[in-house]
């Protein structure tokens, strides 16, 4: 059976990201891809944001991760040639009673050390953005829009430079625990049985699901996989924007946002629409039309000029949540041996928003965590 130093599960940004960094260290390493190609699941179906640091607790995984990554990621973007913009975001209030909220936001920031974040009052947002109606604002002048799958790339492209490989249509079928590492059972057109050192379990919506076919690990350690659908929908026309445009936070997730692609089209979402499903294979991406009226009513809390028509149902994505509606919101779990006991297993768990910002943070933690 042949051997290699590190397998990472899933080619989605976290699960690049992170076989990069261990190709980097002088480890050989393989990622396996049950899918034709890179990036399909959660990775292909976000905002492409760059967020700033702004919305998570201090001292959390989710907020130190975010704010590293983000720093680590624009100069990766301009040394890569991957696509990106840095255009800025405005978190608005629309009524008096939502400014307390707005200053909790900042505050959180200022915590998280975030740059380039400044008040405005109503009429300063509106000279940016003349549509908007807003009591106040939040400018982060660090947010900004990535080229996610060009990002995913560049990872790849570095991961193969340094000696790593991708194999795609191949599901790890199987894990044993072994005294030097795994046994792997791989499935797909051509099956195969490997032993690795090293495993990284990054398949997002399905990283539950895999860490059970681990046969070695408990049980216990396995959290209960929880799925938040968000829809978006396309502005049909010509944005009047140039900046992102986020309302202030919703419960389980950032509100009905305007982000911009790179050509300057312009969607709104996600929502939160939270599913009974059991496995990912489950899930329906299909966007209900019959959901554009909370869009609009939403919108239009600071946008009153969208007019009806406007919008056309565009894409969604899902979210790998660790709580449940109404729960207390969870941190990134990066479960490795301190917390199973198991030698060379990095299982990581609700890698949601801002696991794209985070990547580079991310992958450099697991490394280290792998190394201690």
């Amino acid at each position: 059976m042949d051997r290699i130093d590190a397998v990472v599960v899933g080619a989605g940004a976290v699960g690049l990201a992170v076989a990069r960094a261990l190709a980097l260290r002088g480890r050989e390493t393989l990622v396996l891809e049950a899918e034709s190609g890179i990036g399909n699941g959660i990775s292909s179906r976000n905002s492409e944001v760059v967020h700033a640091g702004i919305y998570d607790a201090p001292g959390t995984l989710k907020a130190r991760l975010c704010v590293d990554g983000r720093r680590l990621l624009y100069p990766y973007c301009e040394g890569h040639g991957v696509g990106h913009r840095r255009c800025g975001k405005l978190v608005v209030a629309v009524t008096p009673r939502q400014l307390e909220m707005l200053r909790s936001i900042e505050r959180r920031g200022a915590a998280n050390g975030v740059e380039g974040l400044r008040w405005l009052r109503g009429d300063e947002a509106r000279e940016l953005e003349p549509a908007l109606q807003v009591e106040a604002a939040l400018l982060s002048t660090e947010t900004g829009i990535v080229d996610s799958h060009a990002l995913m790339l560049a990872y790849l492209g570095d991961l193969e430079r340094a000696g790593g490989g991708l194999v795609l249509r191949s599901p790890l079928e199987s894990a044993v625990v072994r005294n030097d590492g795994f046994a792997l059972r791989v499935g797909g057109a051509a099956p195969l049985e490997i032993e690795t050192g090293i495993l990284v379990n990054a398949t997002g919506l399905h990283a539950p699901a895999l860490a059970r076919r681990i046969e070695g690990l408990a049980c216990a350690h396995i959290p209960r996989p929880r799925f938040a659908k968000g829809n978006y929908y396309a502005l049909a026309g010509r944005s009047p924007f140039t900046h992102l445009v986020y309302p202030v936070p919703e419960a389980g997730g950032l509100g009905v946002h305007l982000t911009l692609d790179l050509a300057g089209q312009a969607r709104f979402g996600p929502d939160v629409e939270w599913l009974d499903a059991d496995s990912p294979e489950a899930i329906d991406y299909a966007v209900d039309p019959a959901r554009s009226a909370a869009f609009y009513a939403a919108i239009r809390r600071y946008w009153p000029g969208l007019e009806d028509g406007s919008l056309a149902p565009a894409y969604s994505g899902v979210r790998p949540k660790l709580q449940g509606p109404g729960e207390p919101v969870r941190d990134f779990m990066l479960q490795g041996p301190e917390a199973h006991g198991v030698a060379g297993l990095m299982n990581l768990f609700g890698i949601e928003s801002p696991g794209l910002t985070a990547s580079l943070a991310i992958a450099a933690e697991v490394v280290r965590r792998l190394d201690a």
